[in-house]
């Protein structure tokens, strides 16, 4: 997959790939802290430079909850949504009941090229209502 976008085959990019294989929504704390169990040589600052390769190559989503720090997943290449707690502030994944992309239409594009609409829904998980 690495090679594949022209990106270099790292043990610190196998490690994070592997960490959100694992950890969908994971933030870059947990990730440098999964990580860093298996590279102790690795840095924050080597977590976060292999952040923005990985999504600016389109291998990883980041998503940015309001309120929340980024959070980043392997599911990238679908219109799919997400659901937090307002509580906890646990996400998990939600498909979008249209399908394609976007799912949403303004009512005036502005002359732009819509390619992706995102929507974040809010509510108390399960465990938080009881």
């Amino acid at each position: 997959m690495l090679k594949a976008h022209g990106l270099s085959v790292t043990s610190v990019r196998l490690a994070m790939l592997g960490v959100l294989d694992g950890h969908a929504h994971a933030d870059a704390e947990a990730i440098f802290n999964a990580v860093f169990k298996e590279i102790a040589t690795t840095s924050k600052q080597a977590i976060y430079n292999n952040l923005h390769t990985l999504v600016a190559h389109g291998l990883i989503r980041e998503i940015k909850p309001k309120g929340l720090s980024c959070l980043y997943e392997l599911r990238v290449g679908d219109n799919h949504h997400h659901i937090v707690c307002r509580s906890c502030g646990k996400v998990v994944d939600t498909d979008c009941v249209v399908g394609a992309r976007p799912c949403l239409k303004p009512k005036d594009h502005h002359n732009f090229q819509i390619d992706e609409a995102e929507v974040t829904f809010w509510g108390l998980c399960p465990s938080c209502q009881e």
